[in-house]
This record gives C-alpha cells, sequence and structure tokens, in this order.
C-alpha cells in the first residue's frame, strides 16, 4: 500500500516561491518514489490540473501555465518528491495534491493520492 502525504503549502505574496513535498511511503517505499508521480492542482469549481509530472526516467513535463516557473524533482534517499514554484501569481492559488501513477512512462492513470495541500498567493 503506497501513501503520500504532502507539506509546504501555505499563504505568499505574488512574487513569492514555495516548495512543496511529497513523502512517499508504503510497503515498497523504494520503488514507489521510482514510479511516475505528479503535481496536481485544484480550485473549487474547475476542474483538475496537472501541473507536473516526472517520471521514471526523470522526464518531466510541465503545465504551459508553470512552465518556466516551477521545477518538479525526487530525492531518492528521502523517498520525496518536491516541486518549487517561483513568480508565484494569485491564480496559483490551489489545493495541491502529488499523485503516484505507473513504472515508467506517466499515462493519465494516477491511482494513489494524497490528501493536498493549500497554496494561497496574494496580490
Amino acid at each position: 500500500q503506497v501513501q503520500l502525504v504532502e507539506s509546504g503549502g501555505g499563504s505568499v505574496q505574488a512574487g513569492g516561491s514555495l516548495r512543496l513535498s511529497c513523502e512517499v511511503s508504503g510497503s515498497s517505499e523504494y520503488t514507489y518514489i521510482r514510479y511516475c508521480l505528479g503535481w496536481f492542482r485544484q480550485t473549487p469549481g474547475k476542474e483538475r490540473e496537472t501541473v507536473a509530472t516526472i517520471d521514471t526516467f526523470d522526464k518531466t513535463v510541465y503545465a504551459d501555465s508553470v512552465k518556466g516557473r516551477a521545477t518538479i524533482y525526487k530525492d531518492i534517499a528521502k523517498n520525496t518528491l518536491y516541486l518549487e514554484m517561483n513568480n508565484l501569481k494569485p491564480e496559483d492559488t490551489a489545493m495541491y495534491y502529488c499523485a503516484r501513477g505507473q513504472w515508467g512512462y506517466c499515462s493519465e492513470t494516477f491511482p494513489h493520492w494524497g490528501q493536498g495541500t493549500q497554496v494561497t498567493v496574494s496580490s
């Protein structure tokens, strides 16, 4: 069973930075961190948006809305996924979730999700 626990959210002013963390644990945590992992966000009344993904081969994909402002990466030794975001904008305000997909390349299926961490950006 895999568990994902996000942290690092909070309130920040526009132009600021945040680093979100997602600790990945479970019976096979040595390999879970190497699966496709992703960061997603959602605000009430809007569809969930894929912010960034990183696959088993460390290939990263970013949403156009965060490209150039976000970096997704893993710390294998700490079993932790990160999302660093700079130059935050009010439209980045959302609940951010991490999720685990399949081994290998990322697909559209992410069966395992964390509880989320709130990011609020004020202008």
